[in-house]
């Protein structure tokens, strides 16, 4: 996903197409001096419909779409034949895609699956025809429904990565490093905050020809959650993990303090992140010795399971994936 090119939040406005007017007729034929009405139905407002795609990553595609507006149903005509419904436009987004009110920040639904299609805007019932309203006593009745008016809304489309594993911790703690050595990912890395720009995926092979998703996002910063830093345009995006992964490097002046600070900023973005089941990984660990370890094991908070690893020299790689396959599988 290239930085120019990752899109995760649009804003539009989706307006659905008018019912169709149902019609005022009646049978006229040459030995039928008197034919009752027969006028038709007006058809369906076309819907404005969301649709989940696997193949989409990111909502680039939506980001010049400023009105999105479906076709208005067309009238009845005689002889009882209904107008055909409006064309429905059907915008395809990544999974993972959230729909709210932009107005009331409401949230409307939800693309998780495949395939899934959610009408985003109804579109307008079409009138009923004259052919409706005939009684015993008012045969001829010259009047039909007009059709219901579409509805025009502001949308907001936001979208968060389906990942099994979040990673957390500040910037340059080693989190697209360890992406790239255990994933066929390949984020930008460099020696300096805010390397990460945008979210990345990685598939995380594991035994028997199983895998997992890992989700890297910018780093966070003291004051993210009040809009410091990159990482509050990025903290929806670990809402969907099932499992955070914190990344402090051994070179923190203290783990425990650092662990305390991001869980912070999490707890005052969304409190339901801290019900997620966490992991530590302490990064950077390949100039320690086990002395080193024993030592700094006294700052890792209580009853919070971790492991020393390497992503430069592969340390404890495999240990760290054991331990979050067996957390994303209970």
């Amino acid at each position: 996903m290239a930085d120019s090119n990752f899109i995760d939040y649009v804003k539009f406005c989706s307006r659905s197409g008018a019912g169709g007017a149902g019609s005022v007729h009646f049978r006229r034929e040459k030995h039928v001096p008197k034919g009752g009405p027969d006028g038709g139905d007006g058809g369906r407002g076309g819907h404005i419909i969301l649709r989940g795609s696997s193949q989409l990553w990111t909502l680039l595609h939506l980001k010049y779409k400023k009105h999105v507006i479906a076709e208005a149903g067309k009238n009845g005509e005689g002889g009882r034949r209904t107008g055909r419904d409006g064309q429905d436009i059907i915008l395809e987004v990544p999974l993972g895609t959230v729909a709210k009110d932009a107005e009331t920040f409401e949230l409307l639904h939800e693309i998780t699956e495949d395939g899934q299609e959610v009408i985003l805007t109804r579109g307008g019932r079409g009138g009923l025809g004259n052919d409706h309203f005939k009684t015993a006593t008012n045969q001829a009745p010259h009047y039909a429904q007009p059709g219901e008016e579409g509805i025009e809304e502001w949308i907001i489309l936001e979208l968060k990565l389906l990942a099994d594993v979040g990673l957390v911790g500040f910037p340059n703690a080693g989190k697209s490093t360890l992406l790239s050595s255990i994933s066929a990912a390949r984020p930008e890395i460099g020696d300096y905050p805010f390397t990460t720009l945008v979210p990345n995926l990685g598939v995380i092979p594991y035994r028997d020809d199983k895998s997992f998703v890992m989700a890297d996002i910018p780093g966070i910063i003291e004051g993210a959650a009040e809009g410091r830093g990159l990482g509050i345009r990025f903290l929806r995006h670990i809402e969907r993990n099932s499992i955070l992964l914190f990344m402090i490097p051994t070179d923190a002046e203290s783990i425990s303090e650092q662990y305390k600070i991001l869980l912070g900023e999490l707890e005052k973005y969304n409190p339901e992140l801290l019900d997620k089941k966490r992991l530590l990984a302490i990064t950077k660990a390949d100039m320690l010795d086990e002395d080193l370890m024993k030592e700094m094991e006294a700052d890792v908070p209580k009853e919070l399971p971790y492991v020393f690893i390497s992503s430069v020299s592969q340390f404890n790689l495999d240990k760290l994936k054991d331990m979050l396959w067996q957390a994303i599988n209970g």
